[in-house]
């Protein structure tokens, strides 16, 4: 795995679990409406986390970009689509998301 990727994968997860071991009941019920939220439903897994990638770029988060893209990954979104995807991003968003697609192919590419 790439180095760019691993680092990111391994920082969530350490942080996550110090979070999570502080058993607040309101960060442990906004993670589960998290993961709820991009859970099978009307709308399939692969088209949630698309829609969660575009959100996640117009709003400027690199690590809600990076993680949107690992899942996208996992859901066998190919690269013609998330060119797409991130086509969308940056209408929605204008030209300041530009430095965030930057950094979205770079690690997109990691992902390999």
């Amino acid at each position: 795995m790439h180095q760019l990727v691993e680092n990111f994968n391994n920082y969530r997860e350490q942080m996550n679990e110090k979070i999570l071991a502080q058993n607040n009941k309101v960060i442990n019920r906004l993670y589960n409406l998290d993961t709820n939220t991009y859970a099978e439903g009307v709308l399939d897994v692969k088209t949630k986390e698309m829609l969660g990638l575009v959100a996640s770029m117009v709003l400027r988060c690199d690590d809600c970009v990076k993680y949107h893209l690992g899942k996208c990954k996992e859901q066998g979104v190919s690269t013609p689509e998330i060119f797409e995807v991130f086509a969308i991003a940056n209408i929605v968003g204008g030209t300041i998301v530009i430095p965030h697609f930057r950094r979205a192919v770079e690690y997109w590419e990691a992902l390999g």
